[in-house]
Order: structure tokens, then sequence, then C-alpha cells
């Protein structure tokens, strides 16, 4: 893993009681990695990860891991709100749904999960607090996407993804509509936008189908990953 040292102004000390428990996977949205280097390192821009990986797989280091980056901005997950202060931000170098959205090379991936192998060796982070910025601010955000492997992550032992997940689902759903919203907040999502979070959910864990609708498979999905 080739690594270098970029360092960005914008950090500070960690609030609360420093621990590291969530981990955030994004993507830069934009046209290079240089550009998003310059983004994360402008100290007018306020805003910086820990890491940012091209898609070449080299690592650009920013912020060390016991410092509070700025890229989770307005934010929820399982009740935490400065997800900032808890979480380690990793940023995936792919110009994003704006800009001609395309899948993650194979090694960016790799990098992804030897990056993620050493971070979750550091600090307590459990498989359901890997998550993707759309997760936390579904709303505003879309990162990284239908097109990530979120599948192969797991299958390293990062995150979450049941083998259940990939089974046929039942024509009939298994609960009403309503339940679905409630397990969606148990696993950990915000419900302040029912439509955006369930938008959030399918890009996650029913990428091929993103429509924002509460149907049978997606309630099925929810059911496998929240019994």
């Amino acid at each position: 893993m080739r690594l270098i040292e970029r360092p960005s102004p914008n950090h500070g000390p960690r609030l609360g009681d420093g621990v590291v428990d969530i981990l955030v996977l994004h993507y830069t949205g934009m046209r290079s990695a240089g550009a998003a280097l310059e983004l994360l390192c402008d100290p007018a821009a306020q805003v910086s990860a820990h890491y940012l990986i091209a898609q070449d797989g080299t690592v650009h280091r920013m912020v060390a891991e016991d410092r509070r980056a700025w890229h989770a901005g307005r934010s929820w997950w399982q009740g935490e709100t400065d997800v900032n202060s808890r979480s380690i931000g990793i940023e995936l170098e792919n110009p994003g749904h704006y800009w001609g959205y395309v899948p993650f090379p194979a090694a960016q991936m790799a990098t992804l999960v030897a990056l993620c192998t050493g971070v979750l060796a550091r600090h307590p982070i459990p498989p359901g607090r890997v998550v993707g910025h759309s997760d936390i601010a579904p709303r505003r955000k879309q990162d990284p996407g239908e097109l990530f492997d979120w599948p192969a992550l797991a299958q390293a032992g990062i995150g979450r993804w049941p083998p259940a997940l990939d089974l046929p689902a039942p024509d009939a759903p298994p609960f009403p509509a309503e339940e679905g919203m409630a397990r969606l907040a148990a696993l950990g999502y915000e419900l302040d936008d029912p439509a955006a979070t369930v938008t959030a959910f399918q890009r996650r864990y029913r990428p091929a189908v993103v429509d924002g609708r509460l149907d049978a498979e997606t309630l099925w999905r929810i059911a496998r990953l929240a019994p």
C-alpha cells in the first residue's frame, strides 16, 4: 500500500470521550483526486478526511487518526449527532453522480480493504457502525453510492452484508411499512425524511433498484438485517 503524507489543516480535537467507533466511507464527487485533495487541504473550505484513496490505490493521509477530521457534516447514526468526533473518514476518488459515476476499481478496493483492516485493528468499530456517507446524512448525500461493493467489503470482515440478503424475497412483505421504518431506526438511520432514509438503505443494501419505496423486497432486506 503506497502511502503519501498530505497534511490538511482542517481538523481539531475529538470531543467527548475520544473513543473512535464509527467508520465512514465517502466518494470525492470531483473530477480528480488532485482536485479533491486541494479542496480537503484548503483551510477556507473547512472540510477534510483522514484518508483519500486514489483510483490506482495510492493512499493520501491528511489527518491523524487521533484528531477530529471534518468529513461527516450534519449527520446522525444510532443517536450520535457529532459523528466527526467518533469516526474515521475515508474518501475514495470517484467522480460521483454529478460527474460521471463509475465503479470503484479493483486496486482501489484492495487498498480500501487493507486500510480498513488496519483501522478496525486500532479502534473498537463494530460492523453495524461501518457506514456510508448517505447512511448518516440521507437527505444530503448519495455516496459512496449503489456502485460501491459492500458485499466484498463484508467478505473481508468489514461492515455488514448477511448472506440472506441475496436470497429471493417472497412476494408478500414480512411486516407493514411502519414496522419497516421502526427497524430502520433500530439499525441506526434517522427518520426525519422517510423517503430519503429508504433511498439510503437501498443504495447500501438493495442497489439494483433505488426508488425510495418500501416494497416487499426492501422490507425483506430490512427484516434480514434487523430481525
